[in-house]
């Protein structure tokens, strides 16, 4: 593991903040009594717990279910449940998730598809008014814009699979939130005030969003205590009677009249609720020349295909030690295998429940090393590769064309390692913030199926990622899970920022594996992404103006960036414990059990 010292990377790579103990701690520096629990888990674990998400809330709420005897799962159902109530700009039961799961006694990884589907009426023309492609404005507040939610459906899958605790006990932390009220943070208030958002959405337009986020008129501030009797009610029937609560009755008719109301209505039916179903999915694993192995999910995710070739391209792209090359090269590097594992992933990606997806070969050791031979040059122009061409079957590229569809940024992501060392690696989303603007049950509707590319055709030639019925738009969703070489747990990671999410999630990656970052300092490291051919880089951090100048003076086209909207979660472990990193640019904490 390569510890960097020179010049150009020390600003980039070590002026984060400094090595994180086993706790990392919340925003005000305390360290919350909560989070060192005595618990019994698993003997042959030694190792504690560890719950890392986007709001203290949840992770209390999270850690209250391990202290009561539940696993990761359970920890995530409840942790996601509080999300959903106070962070509603990021996501909640309206939308959807991948969720990866280890079973560390079994030793097996399941990935739960709880993506939304696009109503059975669906057709690739889903976007198109007029005979004009929608503008993204438009689609993302259109009742057009709505998949059918799996995110409840995705909770009960995966407490079938491997819950412990009651089903009921796990919304008993969001039910009592959203009935006693919780204090706004300063995240969602500012977002509520932005004008920029605020131009865009329509959250005051609708009677009750606008009651609920604009009472009298003004947008919440941070610190004005919330209820939310109708989320409340909502989480009580599902916890009862089950998903059926959710997905027939009542709360779907809710679902589908905001869904269908103008502008711009859908066509979602109650049919399609009560048809929804969650897929349970195996990874995607690849191994690295250092022996680690990466876990995502597949498609519709990006995760399983994006994560292994960056990884992959870089291993292939860094200078050998021996080598005692300028620090800058490990950047570059880590530029250059973006660009060519973005490029690939934004042609061939899509539901392979619909299409075919080149999974397999994509990740192919044989392929990557072949791409990485298409290394282009600072200047020049981003392209996809062909696996079947290298691989010695048919072509590959020429089926679909190109598809630069960017999806939003309304999404949260929680890391969970139990007391027995099973794990749950989690991204849910409800799209774009405050996802389509329409309410109902208490909580938002999602706009995910702007996911799709709005323009089903390229020159003539059919995009991958076109709307279909029932289908389930691509995602950039990254949720990961990595093992050492003995083939145990080492690290879980994910974060949310729309098509950003996989140059996040990479960056902790290289830092933890390849630059001897510890949890938190790989979090805080600037972001850097590089899809397509200018290469984004966040500069309101330390590092940051110093890696866009060592990216100039190498020839890039570099874009400066601030606000930047990761939130990455993540926990490593460690021969003395589990370290973990919240996002420094979030309101998130990660905080043991032991």
């Amino acid at each position: 593991m390569r510890q960097f010292t020179g010049l150009v990377l020390v600003s980039l790579l070590a002026a984060c903040a400094p090595p994180a103990a086993t706790v990392s701690n919340g925003a005000d520096g305390s360290k919350p009594s909560s989070g060192e629990v005595e618990a019994l888990g698993d003997l042959s674990w030694t190792k504690g717990g560890m719950v890392a998400a986007a709001n203290p809330y949840a992770v209390e709420a999270g850690l209250e279910i391990l202290r009561n005897g539940g696993n990761a799962i359970d920890a995530a159902i409840a942790v996601h449940a509080v999300l959903g109530l106070v962070e509603p700009e990021s996501s909640g039961i309206g939308g959807g998730a991948f969720l990866v799961y280890y079973d560390r006694a079994k030793d097996t990884i399941t990935v739960f598809d709880g993506r939304e589907t696009a109503p059975a009426a669906a057709t690739p023309e889903l976007f198109i008014k007029d005979g004009k492609v929608m503008d993204f404005v438009s689609a993302w507040q259109s009742g057009r814009s709505v998949g059918v939610p799996g995110q409840i459906a995705l909770y009960k899958a995966a407490h079938d699979a491997a819950g412990q605790a009651s089903w009921e006990a796990l919304f008993q932390p969001a039910i009592r939130l959203a009935e006693d009220g919780f204090l706004v943070s300063p995240k969602l208030a500012e977002a509520l005030a932005s004008p920029r958002l605020r131009a865009a959405i329509r959250l005051d337009d609708n009677p009750d969003t606008a009651a609920y986020f604009y009472p009298d008129g003004e947008p919440l501030p941070a610190g004005f205590r919330r209820t939310n009797p109708a989320y409340a009610a909502t989480l009580a029937a599902v916890a009862t009677e089950g998903p059926a609560a959710f997905y027939t009755g009542s709360i779907a008719a809710e679902i589908v009249e905001a869904t269908n109301a103008g502008p711009d209505g859908g066509a979602m039916t109650l049919e399609d609720l009560a048809n929804y179903k969650v897929v349970q999915r195996e990874p995607v694993c690849g191994a690295l020349q250092s022996s680690y192995k990466i876990c995502s999910a597949p498609p519709p995710s990006s995760g399983g295909i994006a994560q292994n070739l960056i990884l992959g391209l870089y291993d292939h792209f860094k200078p050998p030690v021996t080598m005692n090359a300028d620090e800058s090269l490990y950047l570059k590097a880590f530029v250059d295998a973006q660009r060519l594992a973005y490029a690939d992933r934004d042609h061939y990606v899509a539901d392979a429940d619909h299409v075919f997806v080149p999974t397999a070969e994509l990740i192919d050791p044989a392929y990557i090393k072949a791409r990485a031979k298409e290394r282009f040059a600072p200047d020049g122009k981003s392209f996809p590769g062909d696996p079947g061409v290298v691989l010695g079957k048919d072509p590959m590229r020429p089926m679909w064309g190109e598809d630069p569809t960017t999806p939003g940024a309304g999404t949260t992501h929680l890391s969970i390692i139990d007391l027995e060392g099973n794990a749950v690696s989690m991204t849910a989303t409800v799209e774009a913030a405050f996802g389509s603007s329409r309410w109902a049950g208490g909580f938002l509707l999602n706009n995910q199926l702007t996911d799709f590319a709005r323009a089903p055709e390229t020159n003539g030639k059919p995009v991958a990622n076109a709307p279909g019925a029932n289908k389930r738009p691509r995602s950039s969703m990254s949720p990961t899970l990595v093992f050492d070489e003995g083939g145990d747990l080492f690290m879980v990671t994910g974060s949310p920022g729309g098509n950003s999410i996989v140059a996040y999630v990479a960056k902790t990656l290289v830092g933890v594996l390849d630059w001897g970052k510890s949890a938190q300092e790989a979090a805080a490291l600037p972001n850097i992404i590089a899809r397509g051919n200018t290469v984004a880089v966040e500069i309101d951090v330390d590092g940051g103006p110093e890696a866009a100048q060592a990216l100039r003076d190498m020839g890039y086209t570099v874009e400066e960036r601030t606000g930047e909207n990761s939130g990455l979660h993540l926990i490593v472990v460690r021969s003395t414990g589990l370290e973990g990193g919240a996002d420094p640019r979030r309101e998130g904490v990660a905080l043991p059990i032991r």
